[in-house]
């Protein structure tokens, strides 16, 4: 059985050699940007193409701010401290996640609260978050959602994209609104995927991406918060190092951070985005090949939500059990195919075990079955 999926997926990528789960292709002006930044000797984190790249993101997404920054990491610890996020404070999402967005939240010294997802999203449930609240928090007088009993503040709200698929962003608007939560969307795995026909990332106060290497767009380590004109502007602020303008003094009115993009990087992401619907269309086309080609069989493909359309940046699987996960990880490894499990759930992990959490029963059973397959860009399509 396992044989026949490694051959079904070397005749995708018409290769031999070893398959990565998802490599990055440079197809377009890539090369020309990059020397064109050398040439121009602004290379770190002013220049022309951190201006463009901006503008581009903005208007590719609806947002109407995008701002640059070092990585998709920095960019949900910023959009976090933009959202009021303080020491000590709760910060709900989901334990079916990477670990750098529990990390953002560790960054603003705030503990995250676990909530399980929706099997048919992989991503946070409104239901479970609302049941959660009813049954162990309020709102006060003050407008504040806090905990009953020991009275902890839930600040935000970061649910995540898992694999590029949106999560019910509706549900989750509602609920966020109903208990005076401020919604931050990380978004670092769905650029180009869209929910109702509007952008992952635009549906609450600030939504984040990434464009890491292994994304579906990179600027070999990069990220951007997407927010409003007001929110945009103190996010650039704070991620320059907090310096206002003047045309020599060195004034920081607060505590900045150093989480600028270089130019080199900016101007590699203008030349990816250009071809970011090309990519998609690549992408979707795969997956469409994956669901047909899994038809029958006992391994579900994970498909999109309804009314969405996912980017598919990663593909996935259900396997019917732990151990038939394991034996599809290790027969298409052996032999050069890279696959991998789903992630450890977040709570599941030393450093955030003591976190609280709900009821997980979802999570619980995609971390025993979900196995992510190559995902990178047909070569075909690029060829032609």
């Amino acid at each position: 059985m396992f044989n026949a999926l490694v051959q079904f997926i070397r005749e995708q990528y018409r290769s031999d050699d070893f398959i990565p789960l998802h490599a990055p292709v440079f197809a377009g002006h890539e090369r020309d940007y990059v020397a064109d930044t050398i040439e121009s000797t602004f290379v770190s984190s002013v220049g022309a193409f951190v201006d463009r790249f901006e503008r581009d993101m903005a208007a590719y997404t609806g947002s109407p701010r995008a701002v640059a920054t070092v990585n998709g990491t920095a960019a949900l610890h910023i959009a976090l401290k933009l959202a009021g996020v303080l020491p000590g404070e709760l910060v709900v999402t989901q334990p079916l996640t990477f670990v750098a967005t529990c990390n953002a939240i560790a960054y603003c010294s705030a503990e995250p609260l676990f909530i399980d997802v929706d099997r048919h999203t992989l991503g946070l449930s409104p239901t479970a978050l609302d049941a959660w609240l009813t049954e162990h928090a309020e709102v006060g007088d003050d407008g504040l959602c806090r905990t009953r009993g020991d009275g902890k503040v839930i600040r935000a709200c970061v649910p995540m994209h898992t694999f590029g698929h949106p999560a019910d962003l509706d549900g989750l608007v509602s609920v966020c609104a109903r208990w005076q939560i401020v919604l931050v969307e990380d978004a670092a795995e769905s650029l180009g995927s869209f929910y109702k026909g509007r952008h992952t990332g635009t549906f609450g106060a600030l939504g984040t991406l990434s464009f890491n290497g292994n994304k579906i767009i990179t600027t070999g380590g990069g990220g951007m918060i997407l927010a409003n004109e007001a929110l945009g502007t103190h996010a650039k602020h704070l991620t320059t190092t907090a310096k206002k303008p003047h045309p020599y003094e060195y004034v920081h009115d607060e505590v900045g951070y150093n989480y600028r993009l270089p130019n080199l990087n900016a101007a590699l992401g203008c030349a990816q985005l250009e071809q970011l619907e090309a990519f998609i269309a690549n992408k979707r086309e795969l997956a469409a090949r994956y669901a047909e080609y899994f038809q029958g069989s006992d391994l579900k493909f994970f498909t999109e939500p309804a009314d969405c359309r996912s980017n598919y940046w990663l593909n996935a699987v259900i396997c019917e059990g732990h151990e038939q996960r394991d034996a599809l990880l290790k027969a298409t490894n052996d032999r050069g195919v890279m696959s991998r499990p789903i992630w450890a759930l977040m709570n599941h992990l030393p450093i955030y075990a003591h976190c609280r959490k709900g009821e997980l029963s979802n999570a619980e059973w995609l971390e025993a079955r979900v196995v992510n397959l190559p995902s990178s860009v047909l070569p075909k399509e690029l060829n032609q």
